[in-house]
């Protein structure tokens, strides 16, 4: 199938295909493709969870959310879950599960999120990204569920991320 990338920027780029869908019909169709991403769950020695008060420009806002990041060239994704989890809240882990994957926007994107649950943790010194402005959080579940009931909470990963770990007893 013949594909055109009509925008590259960074690890990102926009790329029309020719399809073929199960009913044998063949569209053009334009994907975002995307490296893949991890998601973290810190949850310290007292049951508290770890998260980030991050700015986003995309909608200049700052959202409530997982320390997460984007994988690097061929990054192992348990090396960008740790590597991520030292520059974002300044931890490591001596414990780590996985919960899993995500697919948060499967309609145009093929990004794929990599779901780790840290525990165990210790101080570190990491470093930001040159446009990352983040403020770490320490909440109680109780507090988060309630920020999830009050909206404060909106972001998908953290949202569906915190669901699996509930239901996987790790909350």
């Amino acid at each position: 199938m013949s594909s055109k990338i009509h925008y590259q920027w960074k690890c990102f780029s926009v790329e029309e295909q020719a399809h073929l869908l199960p009913n044998n019909k063949q569209v053009n169709f334009t994907t975002i493709k995307h490296p893949g991403a991890v998601v973290i769950i810190p949850i310290n020695s007292q049951g508290h969870i770890v998260l980030v008060n991050q700015y986003r420009p995309a909608i200049k806002q700052w959202i409530l959310e997982f320390p997460a990041g984007t994988l690097e060239p061929n990054e192992d994704v348990f090396e960008c879950a740790k590597r991520e989890l030292a520059e974002e809240v300044n931890l490591k882990a001596e414990s780590w599960q996985s919960l899993g994957e995500l697919l948060p926007v499967p309609s145009f994107c093929d990004e794929i999120q990599y779901l780790f649950v840290a525990t165990d943790l210790t101080p570190t010194i990491g470093e930001l990204d040159d446009d990352e402005i983040i403020e770490v959080v320490t909440l109680s579940v109780q507090q988060v569920e309630q920020k999830i009931a009050q909206n404060e909470i909106q972001d998908n990963k953290t949202l569906a991320a915190f669901l699996k770990a509930r239901i996987a007893g790790y909350l």
